[in-house]
């Protein structure tokens, strides 16, 4: 028979969850509307909970759970809030109630602070890695702050089935330390080992490895770390899970190809360690924007996703995003046992917001979906369009000339006015430093060939020069005029005429005159010599095999379009050159004569030209400041626009719709001539490698495949006056390439 009296004590356990005292109904509605009962954290830190009561856990905690010394949130321990504060234990009051009600208010201690034991000061070390050292493919990076947790670690270690190259950090304890990082040498001979003291948790020994160039050159790193979590019941098993999710005892191989082959995957967590919604901020939000804002990425705060528990698998790009925060020991708190709101905390968050700023999701372990039951690997997604050809805007104007030692002052470059440029906001990357080339002079012809391996191995065909002709003179020519002397240096170039005045400003527009661009009877046939002796050299590119390349700048100030441009093909033909491709920029601006569309073989793309409307501008716009206490400083009166509502733009099908026929689909990697123009800058928030890798992607998406003969053309290599460069860069490496290049990998 039926245990009838079991029975019937099961059903009233039940009804009581539903039926509750008027003082319950009370504390639910005050506990609810409080938010600092953690439905997410109770589930998780009690596993043994009743399926039932997995659905109603707040009234499981007010029932029975409190009774029990479960804790309503990480940081509230009824134990200890009884303990710590004996007269709400004697008066027999609940403690998460009287908190609530009270203890908040009064600022009383919620739980016992773990003991944070006084150990040994050391300084952080001095990291060095040789960039051209023997890499593997992978690598794992481990903090040791529990050293008896390491025999645990070891074995999973030792037990991978890839091959991969062994970071170890350790918190300084004094000699024993000292000890153990010989016996981690011992077991792991290859391994890189450092002791680091105890500040920062397992953050600041990991962004002190990532801002050396440790993880430079790998596919993918394993960030895992001695996790106990104190304030946690259940922390052992829960960093069993973490490294579980990441580390798993088989499969690991085909799960990292899996991950690698994700287009949109930057991040590899365990299952349920990617934490979304507003409800995890806890006292981080702030820190977590300041964060951001170091990349101009703090609009990222807006939704919130992270991996939490600070282990993980990461992609280049992400820990490229790293580097560039420029972290470093002063800026994370002394220890003191704290469970949230430092710096380390707001880094976690802060990932996740590197992450989204590229397009990059956060994966967990079932999610990685491309492994297959025989071990192989299918693409995440359909493969993405990628660029036949690649060609990028190239300025000369790094070499002194006398035109601008007499209108700027002697021996002024390019360089000069880049580094002029300040800081107009908080955040605001500015100046910008070369890293990889330095401060170069184009008068030289290595220098040349140094950017085009960088360039080629980012997949760029070709560099778009601009010839600065006024006829008939030519200014800063002298490193086209020097490669020419060198055959032997590999630049792969085409020309663009300049065609523009040259006044004061640097617009081209408006200011002071300069040198004035003149369009006297028979300019054709000249310019088209002024070329010709470019378009001779094998360097000189023919996208389509047979024709030399040429673009002008601005067709729009020909007196007659039309006829210039027949009288310059024809003259391109009675030189010998033959038929040349002929394109055109396609300018915001009209200019004196309408250019039909069908004039040209093709358009460029230009951004910013064209792109930027009302919506996108956060200051200068109608709508005045809208970036609040984040906005310039006093006197700036020049425009800042939201660099990925531009991103948007670009890809949309109205915007595309705009354009000419044959358009070559363009990009910015960032605009911002703060440089030249000072507090009347326009200025382009927001762009970083991150953002540039969530546009390219768009646009493979959206338009590249209807682009002309699906090329794209990128503004520009190298000017660092406007920002708009992709070479190295002090703050950014050579992320702009990275990201480039990715795209180019999945050429045919």
């Amino acid at each position: 028979m039926p245990n009838l009296p079991m029975i019937f004590a099961r059903m009233g356990k039940a009804a009581r969850l539903f039926v509750l005292r008027p003082a319950e109904r009370r504390y639910l509605r005050l506990a609810r509307g409080s938010g600092l009962f953690d439905r997410r954290f109770y589930c998780g830190a009690h596993p043994g909970l009743h399926p039932v009561y997995r659905f109603f856990p707040l009234r499981h905690f007010i029932l029975v759970g409190e009774t029990m010394g479960l804790q309503p949130n990480p940081d509230f321990s009824p134990a200890a809030y009884l303990r710590l504060n004996p007269d709400v234990a004697t008066s027999g009051q609940r403690p998460f109630l009287h908190f609530l009600t009270r203890g908040r208010g009064e600022g009383r201690r919620a739980r016992a602070l773990p003991a944070v034991p006084e150990l040994p000061a050391i300084a952080v070390p001095t990291l060095r890695f040789d960039p051209g050292r023997d890499r593997a493919r992978f690598a794992i990076v481990v903090h040791v702050y529990y050293p008896e947790l390491w025999e645990e670690f070891a074995r999973r270690l030792a037990d991978l089935e890839i091959a991969y190259d062994l970071y170890v950090t350790l918190t300084w304890r004094g000699p024993e330390t000292q000890d153990l990082a010989e016996r981690i040498r011992s077991d792991f001979p290859n391994a890189y080992v450092a002791c680091f003291p105890n500040r920062g948790r397992d953050i600041l020994p990991f962004v002190s490895l990532v801002n050396a160039g440790a993880f430079d050159g790998y596919a993918s790193v394993a960030k895992i770390h001695t996790k106990k979590s104190p304030h946690r019941p259940d922390g052992g098993r829960w960093r069993r899970h973490l490294v579980d999710g990441i580390l798993p005892r088989s499969g690991l191989r085909a799960r990292l190809d899996g991950f690698l082959a994700d287009e949109d995957a930057g991040i590899w967590v365990a299952d349920g360690q990617c934490f979304a919604g507003a409800e995890w901020w806890g006292a981080n939000r702030t820190t977590t924007e300041a964060l951001l804002r170091r990349v101009e990425l703090d609009d990222e705060t807006a939704d919130l996703s992270f991996p939490a528990g600070s282990i993980y698998w990461v992609k280049p790009l992400v820990i490229g995003m790293i580097k560039a925060l420029r972290l470093d020991a002063p800026l994370f708190e002394a220890e003191e046992g704290q469970v949230d709101g430092t710096l380390a905390h707001a880094f976690e968050r802060a990932l996740g917001g590197l992450a989204r700023g590229a397009g990059l999701g956060i994966r967990q372990s079932g999610e990685i979906g491309a492994v297959v039951r025989d071990g192989s690997v299918k693409a995440a997604h359909p493969a993405r369009v990628a660029p036949a050809y690649v060609s990028a805007f190239y300025l000369p104007q790094f070499h002194p000339i006398p035109e601008n030692d007499a209108w700027w002052g002697r021996g002024y470059t390019e360089w000069r006015a880049a580094l002029d440029a300040t800081s107009m906001f908080p955040g605001h990357l500015q100046p910008m430093r070369p890293a990889d080339l330095g401060y170069y002079d184009l008068r030289a012809p290595e220098v040349l060939g140094a950017q085009a391996a960088l360039a080629r191995e980012a997949g760029i065909d070709a560099f778009c020069v601009y010839h600065y002709w006024f006829d008939p003179r030519r200014i800063l020519d002298a490193p086209l005029a020097n490669l020419l002397r060198r055959p032997e240096v590999d630049f792969p170039f085409y020309l663009c005429w300049a065609n523009e005045s040259w006044r004061r400003n640097w617009d081209g527009l408006s200011g002071e005159l300069l040198l004035e661009q003149r369009y006297e009877p028979g300019f054709e046939t000249r310019l088209a010599a002024s070329a010709a002796r470019y378009m001779r050299d094998p360097r000189y590119q023919r996208p389509d095999g047979q024709r030399p390349r040429f673009v002008i700048y601005r067709p729009g100030e020909f007196p007659e379009p039309a006829a210039s441009v027949e009288q310059l093909r024809e003259a391109w033909r009675q030189a010998g050159i033959g038929e040349v491709e002929l394109g055109a920029v396609h300018f915001h601006v009209n200019g004196r004569s309408e250019v039909p569309a069908e004039l040209f073989d093709f358009w460029v793309e230009m951004p910013p030209h064209g792109l930027v409307e009302g919506p996108d501008y956060v200051f200068g716009g109608a709508g005045g400041n809208r970036m609040g206490a984040a906005g310039p400083t006093s006197g700036f009166s020049g425009l800042i626009y939201d660099y990925a509502a531009v991103a948007r733009r670009a890809c949309s099908s109205r915007y595309a719709a705009r354009l000419p026929p044959h358009t070559i689909a363009g990009i910015m990697p960032a605009w911002d001539n703060t440089a030249r123009r000072g507090p009347r800058a326009h200025i382009a928030r927001g762009a970083n490698p991150a953002s540039f890798r969530r546009w390219l992607r768009d646009l493979r998406h959206s338009r590249l495949s209807g682009s002309y003969r699906q090329e794209l053309f990128v503004n520009a290599w190298n000017e660092w006056a406007e920002k708009a460069m992709l070479e190295p860069s002090e703050t950014f490496g050579r992320l702009y390439l990275d990201v480039l290049a990715e795209v180019c990998a999945h050429r045919g």
